[in-house]
């Protein structure tokens, strides 16, 4: 039996371990039995070939094209924009970050050019990012699934602009790049053909469940990590899902729906102590909230990054409202890093000497996992040896694939957002009014 590359331990978020606050025994049995029915028929959609999610970790005859992008991507390139929001670019922000991307220190190699992934939309933000870069050898990688996503294309615009009004106007076709989804009725496709603009086809998956697709291995590659160790790490989180009645996502989607419905727990509070995984925490928040918050069900994602919210936060999932389910995210770390000198770590910092910054940190993590279990407060704990490319592969799928397990269980369908397509409506609306004001 396949077993996925991280550990999973959710005893203490069970009143056998810690008390009221946690899932009852019969509770969680019923609710176990569910996520089992929810993981059959997640086997039966994947068998079927329903499912571009569950195929994508077998997948390999795309990471070609994938590689002949990229090197044109960056072939003379010194600075690589890439444009996109949401699950456009949450992905790909959180594999950058494995490398260290967005980190303090981290420099790109001297053979790769400077990556930048501007998702929000501020205006003096962009512009201060355009100025900062050489424009004749800047490259833009416009993503976008539908093609007709507001801010990316807005962020186009003014990029062709500053191209223009450097003086590269005529070469848009070696400064642009798209992904995108074929069809006529694709604006951002209609845009690249009309300007001759190289065009990679989009995978047929949704945004936030788009990770392991071109749109996430894409700038991936463009970074160095490697696209199909993140998929065989994927590979094991999903074969020990369809083949173990007790995997991780299964207990762990069944842990979820039956603390939301037993004890009224309706917030989910992610916390990873690795700064690789901040990212990571706010693709999770956009997974989470946006599969699942529907018909008046859901559950309200929280993302943090330890230990530095334990001076944040921890006093309010401590002594606040227990209406959270915890997820510690945690990694080998003792012995990391230097010894302190012996004379430094004297005196009043005695305490300090013969120890590591990672003895100080798995020490943390430990006793943030052991004081949230003491104080009834429920927490699961997923743990990895290494955060390699395989270890983040898992933790994504075993994300998706929980949400995919927990929606079934509300009856909820996990891949539309209709909320956020009114809002969308409603802002292009007000956005053709102020172009007729502006007229």
């Amino acid at each position: 039996m396949t077993k996925p590359n991280y550990a999973c331990d959710i005893s203490q978020a069970l009143e056998t371990e810690i008390g009221p606050g946690g899932l009852t025994g019969p509770a969680f049995d019923a609710a176990l039995k569910r996520a089992e029915g929810a993981a059959e028929r997640l086997k039966q959609r994947h068998a079927a070939g329903e499912l571009m999610l569950t195929q994508l970790p077998s997948k390999r005859d795309d990471l070609a094209d994938v590689k002949v992008f990229a090197a044109a991507l960056t072939k003379d390139t010194t600075d690589l924009v890439i444009l996109g929001i949401g699950g456009s670019s949450l992905g790909a922000q959180a594999l950058a970050q494995l490398i260290g991307w967005g980190l303090p220190g981290y420099r790109s190699p001297d053979d790769r050019p400077t990556i930048h992934l501007p998702e929000n939309l501020d205006p003096l933000t962009f512009e201060r990012l355009l100025a900062s870069c050489d424009l004749r050898t800047t490259r833009f990688l416009i993503v976008s699934k539908s093609g007709g996503t507001a801010e990316p294309l807005t962020q186009m615009l003014a990029a062709m602009t500053a191209v223009e009004k450097a003086g590269c106007g005529e070469h848009l076709r070696h400064h642009f790049f798209v992904l995108t989804s074929p069809g006529d009725r694709n604006p951002l496709r209609q845009v690249a053909d009309n300007h001759g603009l190289p065009t990679l086809d989009h995978a047929d998956i949704g945004g936030r469940f788009s990770v392991l697709s071109n749109t996430g291995l894409l700038p991936a590659e463009l970074l160095g990590v490697d696209g199909e160790k993140l998929r065989q790490g994927a590979a094991s989180t999903l074969e020990a899902t369809l083949t173990d009645d007790k995997s991780p996502v299964v207990l762990c989607a069944a842990t979820t729906v039956g603390l939301l419905e037993e004890r009224g727990v309706s917030l989910s509070a992610l916390t990873s102590y690795d700064d690789r995984l901040q990212r990571f925490g706010l693709w999770f928040r956009q997974l989470w909230g946006e599969s699942l918050g529907k018909d008046g069900k859901g559950l309200t994602p929280l993302a943090g990054v330890g230990p530095v919210d334990q001076h944040s936060q921890l006093q309010l999932y401590l002594a606040g409202p227990n209406d959270k389910l915890h997820t510690i995210i945690t990694r080998d770390v003792k012995g990391e890093g230097p010894v302190p000198v012996s004379d430094f770590a004297a005196g009043p910092l005695s305490a300090y000497a013969g120890t590591t910054m990672g003895d100080l940190l798995d020490a943390e993590q430990r006793a943030t996992l052991a004081t949230l279990a003491k104080n009834g407060r429920p927490v699961r704990h997923l743990s990895v040896a290494t955060l390699n490319e395989e270890g983040m592969g898992a933790l994504l799928m075993h994300f998706m694939l929980e949400t995919i397990l927990v929606a079934d269980m509300l009856g909820v369908d996990p891949f539309d957002q209709p909320a956020v397509e009114e809002g969308k409506i409603l802002a292009r609306a007000y956005l053709a009014d102020s172009g007729k004001s502006a007229t």
